[in-house]
């Protein structure tokens, strides 16, 4: 039986760990042994994992590094007294992230003393750093679940890392094309792999409850995804100023958690939606939300493979989408829903013109209906994708 160490830095509501959720509860027990590591161990996701994926604890290393902000500021400091102007000067939020895993990190996380046939970082950055420095393999993995240019990646920063990797994976052709104009020399290591969905498992949690939420005497709006800037909910909350300006009657709620949670609440303040937009918080079963929603609105600056895109069209929910550069790899406009350019003033346009013409998302909902977009049959690739990894050079 071969073992896996899957990272990732915590099981919150997001695209990636719901990828690997349904990934791991499509692998088969008998051929591996999993372990789990968090950088946090944390988050509603944990509690859907197979009973036989071992979550590990956290070394107390990185429990301090990613715990409270104060306790890692002070392990910090430390270690990089009278260097700290190094890290600031560092141009990128990307750039800062390398610097401080190379710098004061790496020194600080012990290896781990387990052997494994293969670790696989689920996500990039300090995880594929952390399976490079720290993680006794023999063969390491890396996806990487964004358009790596748009993200702002640190191609400097990451090119040593990927001289590491024995394959490097992407969800979408756009991104790894990107990432083969990048990084040419690694060309012949990338592949391509969809994140799983299953349309089966989809459709049924959606009927296990109606919103309480949800208003019964207007239109319902529906954004998911985590509290950060790629998601662009500072520009849906501008296109719901405008909505409201022109007396478009809505509610429309976002279903999600992160780092952005006071800003936004206070750019709804202050354009006196508060009434109008709802931060509704994480939940574990968001696809009741989606599913009895009139329009989900998708704003993102940049995606790699946008999960929630994936879950609305088996749901056959209105999609209106921001032209981020891969949104084309998964939604055809006019077909399978509108996609506008990124901004407000056009987003209000596309979400008004949804939520006012009926035959025009009748039209959407049929054309998804007659679709199957589960792919659940794509797992035998990452299980070979695995099988493949742990075979000794």
């Amino acid at each position: 039986m071969k073992k896996i160490l899957f990272v990732i830095h915590a099981m919150g509501y997001g695209g990636a760990e719901r990828a690997l959720v349904n990934l791991l509860c499509e692998l088969p027990e008998e051929r591996f042994q999993v372990d789990l590591l968090c950088f946090q161990r944390r988050g509603d996701f944990l509690s859907q994992l197979p009973p036989w994926v071992n979550v590990l604890d956290t070394p107390p290393e990185l429990k301090a590094l990613y715990g409270p902000t104060k306790q890692a500021g002070r392990l910090m400091l430390r270690k990089i007294w009278g260097k700290a102007g190094a890290m600031l000067f560092r141009r990128t939020r990307k750039e800062r992230i390398a610097w401080r895993w190379q710098h004061v990190f790496k020194q600080a996380v012990p290896v781990l003393q387990k052997h494994y046939d293969a670790a696989v970082a689920f996500t990039g950055s300090e995880i594929q750093y952390f399976i490079a420095d720290c993680v006794d393999a023999d063969k390491r993995v890396v996806f990487i679940h964004n358009d790596y240019r748009t993200a702002g990646y640190s191609a400097k920063d990451d090119e040593p890392y990927f001289a590491q990797m024995d394959r490097i994976v992407s969800i979408s052709p756009r991104c790894v094309e990107t990432l083969e104009e990048i990084f040419p020399q690694y060309r012949e290591r990338m592949l391509c792999l969809e994140n799983i969905t299953s349309s089966t498992l989809v459709k049924q949690r959606a009927l296990e409850f109606m919103p309480a939420e949800y208003p019964q005497d207007m239109p319902v709006i529906l954004s998911v995804g985590r509290l950060n800037p790629q998601k662009g909910f500072d520009i849906a909350i501008d296109a719901a100023a405008i909505l409201r300006s022109r007396g478009v009657k809505f509610r429309w709620f976002i279903v999600g958690e992160g780092p952005l949670k006071a800003e936004l609440k206070k750019q709804i303040n202050d354009r006196g939606l508060q009434e109008d937009f709802v931060l509704l918080g994480a939940r574990n079963n968001p696809y009741p939300y989606m599913a009895a929603c009139r329009v989900l609105v998708q704003s993102s600056r940049f995606e790699g493979k946008s999960v929630v895109l994936d879950e609305a069209k088996m749901l056959c929910v209105p999609i209106v989408a921001t032209a981020y550069p891969t949104v084309a790899d998964q939604l055809t406009d006019g077909q399978e829903g509108m996609v506008i350019a990124l901004s407000a003033d056009a987003l209000a346009d596309g979400v008004q013109t949804m939520l006012e013409d009926a035959a025009l998302r009748e039209k959407y909902t049929a054309f998804l209906a007659g679709c199957e977009y589960g792919n659940q049959h794509e797992a035998e690739k990452y299980i070979r994708l695995l099988e493949e990894s742990c075979r000794r050079s």
